[in-house]
């Protein structure tokens, strides 16, 4: 899993220059290929070795589909649409960290663990078609972008030093990192603290991603009368009292199973309201660099991911504790981040100084 989630945040950063130089379509077919050439690699991996570095290229490949998405909707909306459309897309990106290990445990006990790769292989030539297909080129190849080393590090430093970038990627990444220390530790606190058996941990599993899906089509309509600053600033603080209340009830050892159901699937479904806004706020100075943009602010949410999930397993002790502690903090911090944003609407149309 760390070999993957490294691939992952490496292979944004290469992706994101690219796409931008040579336009959406070919670095998607590039990477979707690579993607299921090494996941039908894993399929077969002889030994545990190959697995971890066929995982890596696995990542690199399928980046390429996180970062060209966001990219393309920033191509082809407004600014002020792209809150409603990456609300749309989070039913897809959003979702599937929830949904995969319950899929993924059926499939391992219905046709063992190489079953799961012979899948993911199949998901990934839908994909490859539906792309060529279906697609459509969202931007022109730009000889004008180098891809020199200076120049997209460069690039990309000149992303980062955008207030506007840094804040709301920063709340967007820490604030959905608390939903991956959630998948990394819920699997213990449910079925080993709680007596959970197996397949009512997968019915909980989908209950809260349903309720993450159900937040971001509400947030759709919710744009309609109030802004993403506006609905950020109303919904921060309910993800940072559940996850408050997640660690006193795990301290103080209150409420049982029922109230940590209930405070998980609000604290999980603050995030389908929170990250399409923030995606479309980060996003929304670039156009030429959209895809430099994109590919920092999905390389940047998938190191903090592995923070926090790796921070669950560093603190595991056998309780509750571990987990809840980590969520509480993503909440906070992401409130303290979004406090220091500015508040006027404005945000949304802001130059485009980074290009």
């Amino acid at each position: 899993i760390s070999s993957f989630f490294f691939g992952m945040a490496l292979g944004q950063l290469f992706i994101g220059p690219i796409s931008d130089r040579f336009g959406r379509k070919m670095p998607l077919y590039v990477g979707v290929g690579l993607y299921i050439v090494a996941t039908v690699g894993c399929a077969f991996a002889p030994t545990a070795s190959a697995l971890i570095g066929l995982r890596f290229f696995q990542a690199v490949g399928g980046a390429a589909g996180a970062v060209i998405s966001r990219a393309m909707v920033r191509d082809l909306f407004p600014p002020h649409e792209t809150a409603r459309v990456f609300s749309l897309l989070t039913l897809v990106m959003g979702v599937a960290p929830i949904l995969a290990p319950t899929l993924g445990g059926v499939l391992l006990a219905a046709f063992g663990w190489r079953s799961i790769f012979v899948f993911l292989a199949l998901f990934g030539v839908l994909a490859l078609l539906g792309a060529w297909l279906v697609l459509p080129e969202t931007r022109p190849a730009d000889a004008s972008m180098s891809l020199r080393l200076g120049p997209v590090v460069r690039g990309y430093a000149r992303i980062a030093a955008l207030p506007q970038f840094l804040r709301f990627a920063l709340v967007g990444s820490v604030a959905s990192a608390g939903m991956f220390a959630y998948i990394a530790g819920s699997p213990f606190v449910y079925i080993e603290r709680f007596g959970v058996s197996p397949s009512t941990f997968a019915w909980i599993f989908g209950v809260n991603a349903l309720g993450f899906v159900t937040a971001s089509q509400v947030n759709r309509y919710w744009l309609a009368r109030q802004t993403p600053p506006q609905i950020l600033r109303a919904v921060q603080p309910g993800q940072f009292v559940a996850g408050l209340g997640l660690l006193l009830a795990a301290w103080r050892n209150i409420g049982g199973l029922p109230l940590m159901l209930v405070l998980n699937f609000i604290f999980v479904a603050t995030i389908g309201f929170i990250l399409p806004n923030t995606t479309a706020l980060a996003l929304a100075p670039f156009r030429r660099r959209a895809g430099a943009a994109s590919a920092l602010l999905g390389s940047l949410g998938s190191v903090i991911a592995t923070l926090a999930a790796a921070a669950v397993s560093v603190l595991h002790n056998g309780d509750t504790v571990p987990m809840t502690v980590v969520m509480a903090a993503c909440g906070l911090i992401a409130l303290l981040l979004l406090r220091g944003t500015p508040r006027h609407a404005s945000l949304l149309v802001e130059a485009q100084a980074a290009d």
